[in-house]
């Protein structure tokens, strides 16, 4: 057993909260403004939006120090729709990485959308969590609780491949946005 703090009440932290238990995981789930909770998880999962990375660091950095932190974020313009605000060579996991020297940060969670991932399935495959991280402990930590919880889960290497998933996440947001794709959809990947 495993367990976890979820920075996020919204749809995608009560998703994830849901399958961890299901998978026989404590979860405490914080509010991201409130501060009066420490953080108690080994793992901690930041399902907060993109900007509010900052806020979370400057009030819980030295919280996080030790942990593994999931970044779940995806960089997109908000605004318009048509790009990542991160720097096309880094990620915003990588930039959480750089802040957070003495956490295992891992990115997760970000290519599936909060339907899809409550629901557990696209189609008639299993909802897959991609995983991209530079500790690999860290990475069959979180894997062993997502296939706990019903779901399967795929090593997608170093933290490097973080842009690579941003990129993925950005697509499929974007996607349903223009209505190409229900929010309840997401992409299979077949094992």
């Amino acid at each position: 057993m495993t367990s976890i703090s979820i920075l996020g009440t919204g749809n995608m932290g009560k998703a994830i909260a849901a399958i961890a238990e299901k998978g026989g995981n404590t979860v405490q789930a914080l509010n991201s403004k409130d501060t009066d909770q420490p953080v108690t998880g080994d793992i901690v999962i930041l399902a907060v939006p993109y900007p509010a990375i900052n806020e979370v660091l400057a009030v819980r950095a030295g919280q996080l120090s030790g942990r593994t932190v999931v970044d779940i974020t995806n960089p997109v313009n908000f605004e318009t729709f048509d790009s990542l605000t991160v720097p096309a060579d880094s990620s915003a996991a990588a930039e959480l990485a750089a802040a957070l020297p003495q956490s295992r940060v891992l990115k997760a969670f970000n290519t599936i959308l909060a339907p899809t991932l409550a629901f557990g399935r696209v189609g008639d495959q299993p909802t897959t969590v991609l995983i991209a991280g530079d500790d690999a402990d860290a990475k069959t930590v979180l894997a062993d609780v997502v296939t706990a919880g019903g779901l399967q889960s795929v090593d997608a290497g170093s933290l490097r491949r973080a842009r690579e998933l941003e990129a993925l996440g950005f697509l499929q947001i974007t996607l349903a946005v223009s209505e190409q794709v229900g929010w309840t959809g997401g992409f299979a990947v077949f094992k």
